[in-house]
């Protein structure tokens, strides 16, 4: 029986080009596909795939908060994120929100269905040219008071997204089915969490944390 795949990227080209690559294998069918990170988790929960292949930089919803949203609603799926940022940390927020597998985008088109396959088998993928640095991030304890994007609430994270994107809170509001003044709330709540008093500012943490792209 083949595996189910979703693919996830922005751009269509990437999305194309990796849908036929899995397709080319017979073991594999990608079912769907999506292009950002709000709509991966609708079609996630709508397809069930097997294993869901996810940009982490995404529009809307970062690629790492859309894992863990999958992950809460698909306990089944498992997730290989492919991203051009391949800092430890960003491999860190990668794994800690529930995926199996990560693969930086220049690696070659073996790679990754090397790391389909190993989360098909339940194990885990990581590029061996940075398991070194992932390890010593994993471990690394966290300086005493200092907060981070994972310190935030879901929502928080999903306003702080919007904020680097260039919403406005009452677009934000819109966008999130919450109240102006609800927005309002999160916002103040992100600035006062991450101790930054202007948007410009969030938007270098956003950009800092691979939320979005600079």
């Amino acid at each position: 029986m083949y595996t189910k795949v979703m693919v996830v990227d922005s751009q269509r080209l990437i999305r194309e080009g990796i849908s036929r690559l899995i397709d080319a294998d017979s073991d594999f069918e990608v079912i769907a596909t999506a292009s950002n990170g709000r709509e991966a988790v609708d079609v996630a929960r709508e397809k069930c795939p097997d294993i869901v292949v996810i940009e982490s930089q995404l529009p809307r919803l970062s690629g790492t908060e859309a894992v863990r949203q999958i992950r809460e609603h698909c306990v089944a799926t498992a997730c290989v994120v492919i991203s051009s940022m391949d800092s430890p940390s960003q491999v860190k927020q990668a794994l800690t929100a529930g995926a199996s597998g990560f693969v930086p985008k220049d690696a070659g088109a073996a790679d990754l269905i090397e790391a389909i396959c190993a989360v098909r088998e339940g194990r885990s993928y990581l590029a061996p040219s940075l398991a070194d640095q992932v390890v010593s991030a994993l471990t690394a304890k966290t300086t005493e008071g200092q907060a981070g994007v994972s310190d935030l609430t879901v929502r928080q994270r999903e306003v702080l997204q919007l904020i680097a994107e260039g919403f406005s809170t009452k677009e934000i509001a819109r966008e999130l089915g919450i109240s102006l003044k609800t927005a309002q709330t999160h916002r103040a709540n992100v600035m006062d969490r991450m101790g930054v008093h202007k948007a410009s500012g969030l938007v270098r943490l956003a950009i800092r944390e691979g939320l979005v792209a600079a």
